[in-house]
């Protein structure tokens, strides 16, 4: 499964507006330096380990930290002038005034997964502000809340809620190393979606920097900003400090299964008839279904793997199943109950997650690197065992392909679509594609990145259309590519909509009025508004 977990990767080709001439990279660092000194009105000496230029020790250290990519720890990806490796609000605020004085790109990076390398990379003169260090996790059993750095890791995040309260948890992602601040911002979600929703539904209140590099809460930004900060992605607006979030209750109890077929053993029955049960069943249950291609006795097959949680026990789910689902064929061999931590730490790939201690949960992983792209699709319509035939005889001619079927439903179809920026609730399930990869080089990721493309065509006719939605945080820069001039915000409409369909025009607005002039900007930021808007 761990081919499955979200990884940081990379396809950048965003050629912005620049400085007409660059002055050399020492000009560019002292004047940044002496700007934010006087801004923080802190001593040049104590700022040796946070503003970090190319020839600082730390540097590379600190950029590769969290570049999870083989494809981008090269000598030819392009770097940052500086790093800034923040530690307080104040190093934040001075990030925003110093880079915008500058002229230069601000790219935000919280720490955790980014599949296209947004956040620390470009092809114009940029910065890296990373958030890492700024992972403080206050959390209030009382109130049944928590304050959450952008910086911090979900694993971080649910070992902090364990250390409090067992009775509680919160429903975001199922890998431990996801940052907190980007998790959050694009919407958020995991295997509790169907009995509590998205991440950013819980969240209360807000820290950000805004573009005059004041720190505002949820009252001093104002609902439309907060609203656009939960869904639409933080880094369009500004720099997310830190989320209040709502924790939600979860049982003494909860079990886990996996159960593995290949086609010669009913696969295909049970892919089909789990679209007709894994969005519409108990929304205390989260099955995921995992396809994968592999090889069987020297003959390539699908393998098709259910992985599962229920909040409550084994004989309540195999009762449920074995009567709404007996494709799966859940014996009581398959399940394992455990606590809802244990529960974090199965899904993260720990088999033993009964015997191991939480405290695994805290491990960063740092400085790991992976070849990978992903990309992502929503069915409204459940696919016919003739269309799912044609994609497993696409997945084994493609290869290396693996898709996670991700099932909505529950409280999820029962939100409105304009709650938050995240449009896609009433969906039947999500789609994402991971392909990845160990060969180095360019010819294998052209071959590779091909691949993927192959099969995304493949998937055309049984996903959304007009437009193909897609999920904001599996970026994927092949549906378009901000660039400069009078068509930006036309190129940026085609992949906005995929990504927030009808709530793109807010999101737009909101831009318009925090961010007139696109300070915070990226390969996918949301666009300002032209000049002369489009009539609609």
């Amino acid at each position: 499964m761990k081919i499955f977990c979200l990884i940081l990767f990379l396809i950048s080709s965003f050629i912005s507006t620049s400085i007409a001439v660059e002055p050399p990279p020492e000009t560019i660092y002292q004047n940044f330096l002496q700007c934010f000194i006087n801004q923080t009105k802190a001593p040049p000496n104590s700022l040796s380990d946070v503003v970090l230029p190319k020839t600082a020790a730390a540097f590379t250290p600190v950029l590769r930290a969290y570049i999870r990519n083989a494809r981008f720890n090269t000598t030819a990806t392009p770097k940052p002038a500086i790093v800034i490796a923040a530690r307080s609000e104040s190093h934040v605020q001075a990030a925003v005034v110093c880079t915008k004085s500058l002229n230069i790109q601000l790219k935000t990076r919280s720490g955790g997964h980014d599949y296209e390398g947004v956040s620390y990379v470009s092809h114009v003169p940029f910065f890296v502000l990373d958030m890492s260090n700024l992972r403080n996790i206050t959390v209030d059993p009382a109130t049944e809340s928590a304050w959450v750095g952008a910086g911090a890791t979900l694993g971080e995040v649910y070992y902090r809620i364990w250390e409090k309260t067992k009775s509680h948890g919160f429903p975001a992602g199922v890998c431990p190393t996801v940052g907190a601040g980007g998790h959050i911002s694009g919407g958020g979600y995991g295997n509790m979606i169907r009995k509590y929703g998205l991440s950013v539904d819980y969240v209360t209140d807000a820290k950000i920097v805004d573009v005059n590099g004041r720190v505002l809460d949820r009252k001093g930004m104002g609902e439309d900003l907060f609203w656009a900060i939960n869904g639409g992605g933080g880094a369009s607006f500004g720099v997310i400090l830190a989320f209040k979030i709502k924790l939600v209750p979860v049982p003494p109890t909860v079990t886990v299964f996996r159960v593995e077929k290949n086609l010669d053993e009913n696969a295909i029955d049970m892919v089909h008839k789990w679209q007709f049960v894994a969005p519409k069943t108990d929304p205390g249950l989260f099955m995921r279904l995992l396809l994968q291609p592999v090889t069987r006795n020297k003959m390539q097959t699908v393998r098709a793997s259910v992985v599962a949680l229920f909040l409550g026990n084994q004989n309540t789910v195999m009762s449920m199943l074995n009567k709404d689902f007996p494709e799966l064929g859940l014996k009581k061999e398959n399940c394992t109950e455990m606590t809802w931590i244990q529960s974090v730490m199965w899904w993260a790939n720990n088999d033993n997650a009964t015997q191991i201690k939480p405290e695994i949960l805290l491990d960063r992983n740092p400085d790991s690197a992976t070849f990978g792209k992903r990309k992502s699709d929503f069915v409204e319509k459940e696919i016919t065992k003739e269309g799912l035939d044609f994609l497993f005889k696409k997945m084994i001619e493609v290869g290396k392909i693996g898709l996670v079927f991700n099932p909505y439903g529950g409280i999820m179809s029962e939100v409105a679509t304009t709650k938050t920026p995240f449009p896609h609730r009433k969906k039947l399930y999500k789609i994402q594609h991971s392909m990845n990869w160990k060969d180095p080089g360019t010819e294998a990721e052209t071959s590779f990145l091909q691949k993927a493309k192959s099969f995304y065509s493949y998937m055309a006719p049984f996903v959304t259309k007009n437009p193909r939605h897609t999920y904001i945080n599996y970026r994927d820069l092949d549906i378009g590519v901000n660039t400069p001039g009078p068509n930006s915000y036309r190129v940026a409409e085609v992949f906005g909509r995929m990504y927030f369909g009808e709530n793109f025009d807010r999101l737009v607005k909101v831009k318009t009025a925090v961010d007139p002039q696109n300070f915070f900007r990226d390969e996918q930021s949301i666009p300002t508004l032209p000049s002369n808007p489009p009539r609609r």
